[in-house]
């Protein structure tokens, strides 16, 4: 099995590359599976009833809910932990804080080591699309997950770390739920706002 990337030629209007073509890859998901789909194939690989599941599930479900709106991290058994968090905007004055000044409600999540062993080890197809969306090219990669960037040979950031960087920023640590009003994305703050749930 491996993880499906789209590579599009885009004109980027910000930054170092503005005005140019840059082929700007992102996730290319697969069908949205069904609670109904994922409660019998636990059934099956678990080897009882699906009416047992799915009275599992929805009580799991059920205390996640609860004991994550009371403040507490909470263990999703092999996968990660969920709390909530919030951004806000900050004010200089003690008597300025109030309910008002929190502009969305988060629900975050963070991955257990052996799930992000388990993304890291996974194969890469990716899709080159030119601007005109005709496809130009097919990659399969199998590789140890270390991106190679052309214009800095010696594997340094312009800080001097051994690190790679995302261009395109991401911070795909946090969900919104819908219907929130966070249109920031990802873990960063907007101008002006603070955000409460620093790790």
């Amino acid at each position: 099995m491996a993880l499906k990337v789209k590579a599009k030629e885009q004109l980027i209007k910000v930054g170092k590359y503005a005005e140019t073509y840059r082929y700007v890859m992102m996730p290319e998901l697969y069908t949205a599976l069904t609670q109904d789909k994922v409660i019998k194939e636990a059934a099956l690989r678990s080897g009882v009833s699906k009416g047992v599941m799915q009275a599992c599930w929805d009580a799991a479900g059920e205390v996640i809910k609860a004991w994550a709106t009371e403040g507490h991290s909470v263990a999703l058994p092999g996968l990660g932990t969920m709390r909530f968090g919030l951004r806000a905007k900050s004010v200089a004055n003690v008597n300025d804080v109030k309910a008002g000044l929190i502009s969305s409600r988060r629900i975050i999540f963070t991955p257990n080591v052996d799930l992000k062993d388990e993304l890291a080890s996974t194969a890469v197809q990716i899709t080159c699309y030119d601007r005109d969306g005709k496809e130009v090219k097919r990659v399969t990669s199998t590789d140890d997950g270390n991106v190679e960037d052309p214009e800095n040979e010696n594997g340094t950031t312009e800080n001097g770390n051994n690190e790679n960087q995302n261009e395109n920023g991401g911070g795909s640590g946090s969900l919104t739920p819908s219907g929130g009003d966070d249109n920031g994305g990802g873990n960063g703050g907007g101008s002006g706002t603070g955000s409460g749930d620093n790790n």
